[in-house]
């Protein structure tokens, strides 16, 4: 699923596409001829570029430090928590927007709906509520689903595996524009008042990166805006610190968890950590919840801080357990280990199938609207075929409905559909023992499995988080009514307690993840006494789900040949040595080199970085002592400034750092640069002593490739020029060269 987004929306970054203006300009001369080097072997991985998390502490970054020594740590300082500040703030808001309007329509939505139901039902008539039900939630998706395709792709799905991506060093091209924040909000609205299987709390933290990545760089490219503020973050490493703090930000906002945000944050997503980075983090998921719960308190006209995140789980009583019940949440830990691996690998072969398969986009649109009549079609059929009538005091929705039941009752089969699937975990969570018959929660389970399975995966903005819980909260509470009836007046069988365990076993075979899992249920329910069942549950699931394959997210990461860098090196990497993976065709430019060559490799070329060498007779550039390192980014911004040695006297005294970050994030091509015929006559130059890395990472070519890896992993490196005992190039690696 990420695969296609990834490619289509595409911002141009192969040189090679592009139309050939300079090529009546260029004349190159035969000593600076381009030398055609052999192909590398075509993977799709090298669809992928990688992320400048490095510094380039060249001549004009060092200017710029000793120029505000004095002032300008604390001022760079100072920035970043207010940024944090408003990361925080700003995700929060959008969150409640968020909540607020799925609350509202999908209340009016099923209000309408039940009336139509007691209405129809009077005369026998269940065709008419049927097509209603079937176009409510047809027509938002239909909308979502329109935004989603021709709009934003890069919208779809949760977000989280993209927001992965980049933070572990992947460019991802558009995932972080404001745009895509749009299309995310009101897509995640339409989807869930759709009657999707599908909740708002992934988006939000690829909602919380759009928001921190924006409000950074003191600019917005999409309107053409300079606000000429935090100029000093205009880069990749600053920008991916930001990053990360909305990712936790996000998940504080989701589930009222601070704690849980910045574990996630650093268990899921980041791949660089430091203690300022933490701490901002921490703040930033600090401020989001507590926003969040300051406005939706607000709204709801309460007096006390109640919401303390966009899925509330309702107040838990204390829930008390026997140390013989541990085996217990361990087997339910294993079989939701079990459950979400043959989830993960039902929808990893649909998504496939989609991917081969259904590529007009008005399909996929029809496609996410035939799933959304799908599901109000396996509602009707449970509300009209099981009659699981309850006394009215023990309705746990807002609009019940009475359908076949004798007045005073309500439908409980249909208090699970006519709600939001938020609501129908808290109702799980929490209705008193009896709410629900055995046959509506085992006809409930898999229906229920089999949506959320071919849901996850359409062209709509939606999470994985909320499916999982409601299954499992489902087949947690069945749990509960077997042992009720095996077990009769036993104390310790609480449906609830049964219900959480189940959700946290499901979904933690779903994602995969622990520590940080652990602690958002904790935080949300607010019972730390429950705690160690929670953590066993969660390892059962994990170990059990990790014996057949990975979690969801680096599942579809994995699919997509994504250049991801995991916590450890691939087994089949070890006692593999440098040569062995890296690329011999490296491109190398002079100290001093002319701007006929400079345009020759930028066109000829789609290579985005090039190592710097001594002076060599022969004029080879492939044997050359390693001086230094320069992106394909810096030299399109010499050329574009025409920052050549000849003119050096007029741009001498005004260059500096701010002209490279000004142009970030979005360069130019080189195509789009226009040069006078006279300067490339002139037999122009480029010195490359002042715009350089003067000393990049690199390393000998009999060095492991599992030292290697640790590098790229721990660096955030995009680059790795490979030396030999001579100090002379003979290679150079990506992150691709370790999917070879």
């Amino acid at each position: 699923m990420i695969k296609e987004r990834l490619i289509d929306d595409s911002d141009g970054e192969s040189e090679n596409d592009q139309t050939n203006i300079l090529a009546t300009q260029i004349q190159i001369p035969p000593d600076d001829v381009v030398p055609v080097f052999r192909a590398r072997a075509v993977r799709p991985q090298s669809k992928y570029e990688g992320l400048d998390y490095d510094i380039c502490e060249n001549q004009l970054y060092e200017n710029d430090l000793m120029k505000n020594e004095q002032h300008l740590k604390a001022k760079k300082d100072f920035a970043r928590w207010i940024v944090s500040l408003f990361i925080g703030i700003l995700t929060a808001l959008v969150g409640c927007f968020i909540a607020i309007s799925i609350e509202e329509i999908s209340y009016y939505k099923y209000s309408w709906l039940q009336k139509a139901v007691q209405q129809n039902i009077i005369h026998g008539d269940l065709v008419m509520p049927y097509i209603f039900y079937v176009i409510t939630n047809a027509l938002p998706v239909m909308i979502g689903s329109i935004l989603v395709t021709y709009v934003e792709p890069v919208a779809t799905g949760s977000g989280i595996p993209l927001v992965k991506c980049y933070l572990n060093g992947i460019k991802i091209p558009k995932v972080v524009r404001l745009k895509t924040l749009a299309v995310k909000a009101v897509g995640v609205i339409t989807s869930v008042c759709g009657g999707l299987a599908g909740g708002k709390e992934g988006p939000m933290v690829h909602c919380g990166a759009v928001i921190a990545a924006g409000i950074s760089q003191g600019k917005s490219s999409s309107f053409n805006k300079d606000f000429k503020i935090f100029r000093y973050f205009r880069d990749d490493h600053e920008k991916r610190d930001f990053v990360v703090c909305g990712a936790s930000a996000g998940v504080a906002a989701a589930f009222g968890a601070p704690i849980g945000g910045l574990l996630f944050a650093l268990e899921e997503a980041a791949s660089f950590w430091n203690q300022s980075l933490i701490w901002r983090t921490l703040f930033s998921a600090i401020v989001s919840s507590f926003t969040l719960n300051l406005v939706l308190t607000a709204y709801h006209g309460l007096e006390n801080f109640t919401y303390h995140g966009l899925f509330n789980l309702g107040e838990f009583e204390a829930l008390p357990f026997e140390y013989y019940e541990l085996p217990i949440f361990m087997a339910m830990g294993a079989f939701g280990g079990l459950s979400g691996a043959l989830w993960i690998k039902s929808n990893t072969t649909l998504n496939i199938f989609r991917e081969k398969y259904i590529k007009q986009k008005w399909i996929r649109i029809i496609e996410a609207m035939m799933v959304a009549a799908i599901s109000a079609s396996f509602a009707c059929l449970m509300m009209y075929l099981i009659n699981d009538c309850r006394p009215l005091g023990n309705d746990p929705t807002l609009t019940p409905v009475q359908l076949f039941c004798d007045d005073n009752e309500y439908n409980a089969a249909a208090s699970l559909w006519f709600q939001t699937p938020e609501q129908s975990v808290r109702s799980l969570f929490h209705d008193p023992p009896g709410s629900h018959k055995i046959t509506t929660l085992l006809v409930f389970v898999p229906i229920y499995f089999f949506l959320s399975n071919i849901t996850y995966g359409l062209n709509v903005s939606l999470g994985i988080f909320i499916p999982c819980l409601l299954v499992g909260a489902a087949w947690g509470r069945l749990v509960a009514s077997f042992m009720a009836l095996e077990f009769t007046g036993v104390k310790f069988i609480n449906p609830g307690k049964y219900a959480l365990i189940g959700a946290a076993a499901q979904l933690g075979g779903t994602v995969r993840m622990t520590i940080s899992l652990a602690v958002i249920l904790i935080e949300t329910t607010g019972n730390i006494w429950f705690a160690l069942p929670i953590i066993l549950t969660l390892t059962s699931a994990k170990w059990m789900g990790d014996y057949f394959n990975d979690g969801i997210y680096d599942t579809q990461i994995h699919v997509a040949n994504v250049p991801f860098l995991s916590w450890h090196t691939p087994n089949k990497l070890f006692m593999t040595k440098a040569k062995k993976i890296m690329s011999e065709d490296v491109v190398c430019v002079r100290m001093k080199e002319s701007v006929e060559y400079i345009v020759g490799i930028l066109k000829n070329t789609s290579y985005h970085g090039f190592p710097v060498i001594d002076q060599v007779a022969d004029n080879d550039r492939k044997n050359g002592r390693l001086r230094g390192f320069i992106l394909r980014t810096q030299l399109i911004v010499i050329l574009e400034k025409s920052l050549f040695e000849e003119t050096k006297r007029f741009w001498e005294r005004t260059i500096s750092i701010e002209t490279f970050r000004n142009e970030y994030p979005r360069y130019k091509t080189i195509d789009e640069i226009r040069i006078s015929r006279d300067k490339l006559a002139q037999k122009y130059t480029i010195n490359m002593e002042v715009f350089m890395n003067p000393s990049p990472y690199k390393v000998n070519q009999l060095t492991s490739v599992s030292r290697i890896f640790m590098l790229f992993r721990a660096l955030g490196l995009r680059h790795l020029c490979v030396v030999d005992e001579n100090n002379l190039v003979t290679g150079i690696i990506t992150r691709k060269d370790f999917l070879k």
